[in-house]
């Protein structure tokens, strides 16, 4: 118990530090949510640069469904049997909130896994996947062109400075 409290308290403190302690290849300015889980073999997943983990997110690098085999009745061999699959996810890739990322996914770089997604086979490079199961519904460029005009720069402000702004400013933030 005292190191399930340990390990929380750590992965709190420090998320990159702490995956990167269970095996976990991570590559450089990536932001993991304290959230985020990379279950049981964390060291079969991979992330490249610049990857963002939102809250919530779930990597899962077994099956499960072995569950059944394992006490199926003309199976009587495979008592101790388990199925892997690695997780590899390129780099400049934003996985969003509650995305499920299932075993032996590979997730191009350039793309945007959007919130709530179950990713159940691998994404290509500069693509857009949703829903469930995720499919690609767009290219990052097409996101960017239908949302070109609609970008305000606001990253570098402070959260009062933006809120003033936002609010004064009077902006219809989707509809443009």
């Amino acid at each position: 118990m005292l190191k399930w409290i340990l390990d929380k308290w750590n992965k709190k403190k420090n998320t990159i530090d702490y995956w990167r302690g269970e095996g976990t290849r991570i590559g450089e300015r990536c932001f993991v949510h304290p959230d985020a889980d990379f279950g049981s073999e964390p060291y079969l997943i991979s992330l490249g640069n610049h990857v963002r983990v939102n809250n919530g997110v779930k990597m899962i690098t077994h099956d499960g469904g072995v569950w059944v085999l394992r006490e199926f009745p003309s199976i009587n061999r495979h008592k101790e049997i388990d199925l892997f699959g690695k997780i590899s996810i390129g780099d400049n890739v934003h996985i969003g909130t509650n995305a499920i990322i299932l075993p032996g996914v590979s997730i191009g770089s350039n793309s945007i896994i959007g919130v709530g997604a179950i990713v159940t086979r691998s994404i290509p490079e500069n693509s857009i996947a949703v829903g469930i199961p995720a499919r690609v519904i767009e290219t990052v460029d097409d996101y960017y062109g239908k949302n070109k005009y609609k970008l305000l720069y606001t990253k570098l402000m402070t959260d009062i400075e933006k809120k003033n702004y936002l609010l004064k400013e009077d902006i219809e933030l989707k509809n443009k």
